[in-house]
């Protein structure tokens, strides 16, 4: 009986041992579905399903700089867009913008060059437009300060050419002649050719042109100071923004003074243009010595034959060039100077065929 009783503890405690498990589970762990330790879910190729931050930081950038591959849209405004020197400035922007690359020029001005309620307007479309950046040659050193400084409010900054604001500090640089010294160059030709003694007339451009006002005040200055025996018949008559307006009023100067003038200065290529016509009409050439600023090939013509004593050259070529290569440096985080000389030169008839004077007289467009 006794080991009949011990095998009956012995059953049952095989029978209790199968019931509980013996305290080990029977069940398996599903490892498909663990996380790991930072929380993120892992796919079953390993790796995050989800963009990590620094994914996030390169297609958004957050210092607020220019991308460096980003296409940049350039406004380019000329003063006007007929005179061979605006297309002559176009051909160096457009230069610089295929040589620096991804930049797209876009050209828009008014039509003639005394529409300053036009040039403002062009500006402000530009503006809306959310272009990168504006090229401007203002017609008015004061008119357009106020546009230029809404531009800059909106996040669109500006480089001047040709001609400068009334305010530096609403621009990003100056690209331009050095107008007061090409005004000397053309009071010290015209002296010279006058052999310091005369009377002359100086045919000015228009009000509130800086550039014209620099050469103006140039051509006076020198005048005054290095040629005392050379008197002024007249200095105070403008000839308006085309060639027209520049041929009507140089008319009238002629007739008051076609018995006195020995020499005149016209101070662009529009006023010079309307002079050569006037005096070239009256049958004043050669006589009075006419002196000039930037060329056309009528101008080029008449130097050959003696009756234009002088032209003084820009280079609008590199003015467009360096001044499209300023703005998209400077939206490409690169610093620039607040002021960029591009240079004043003067072509006479025997320095003409010089190559030097030819690249300028003739700038390649195209």
């Amino acid at each position: 009986m006794k080991f009949y009783s011990v095998i009956s503890i012995r059953v049952l405690l095989i029978l209790l041992c199968l019931v509980t498990g013996c305290g080990r589970s029977t069940t398996p762990r599903n490892v498909s579905d663990s996380q790991n330790d930072s929380g993120n879910v892992h796919s079953g190729s390993g790796e995050l399903t989800g963009k990590s931050s620094a994914d996030s930081k390169l297609e958004t950038p957050a210092d607020g700089k220019a991308v460096p591959n980003k296409l940049l849209r350039i406004a380019v405004i000329p003063k006007g867009t007929t005179h061979e020197f605006w297309k002559s400035v176009h051909a160096g922007a457009e230069r610089a913008a295929k040589e620096l690359g991804n930049v797209q020029i876009l050209w828009k001005g008014p039509l003639l060059e005394d529409d300053r309620d036009g040039q403002i307007n062009v500006v402000q479309d530009f503006v809306t437009q959310r272009v990168d950046g504006i090229l401007l040659a203002p017609l008015d050193s004061q008119a357009l300060v106020n546009v230029v400084r809404e531009a800059k409010s909106a996040g669109v900054p500006t480089v001047i050419f040709d001609s400068g604001l009334a305010d530096a500090s609403v621009v990003v640089s100056y690209v331009a002649t050095d107008n007061y010294a090409a005004g000397t160059l053309a009071a010290k030709r015209l002296g010279e050719v006058m052999e310091g003694r005369g009377k002359v007339i100086l045919l000015r451009y228009a009000p509130g042109s800086e550039s014209t006002e620099q050469r103006e005040k140039g051509f006076l200055e020198v005048l005054a100071k290095d040629f005392p025996k050379i008197e002024l018949l007249s200095s105070n008559e403008y000839s308006g923004g085309t060639a027209e307006s520049a041929f009507e009023k140089s008319q009238q100067l002629l007739v008051k003074y076609r018995d006195e003038v020995q020499g005149v200065f016209a101070v662009n290529e529009s006023s010079g243009m309307g002079m050569f016509r006037a005096l070239d009409q009256a049958g004043m050439l050669p006589r009075v010595k006419f002196v000039t600023f930037d060329p056309s090939e009528r101008l080029i013509a008449a130097m050959r034959e003696r009756k234009v004593r002088g032209i003084v050259l820009q280079d609008p070529v590199t003015m467009g060039y360096r001044g499209a290569k300023t703005m998209i440096e400077h939206l490409r985080g690169i610093k620039v100077e607040a002021r960029i000389s591009t240079g004043e030169y003067i072509a006479t008839p025997e320095n003409a065929e010089t190559e030097e004077m030819q690249r300028l007289l003739k700038p390649v467009v195209h």
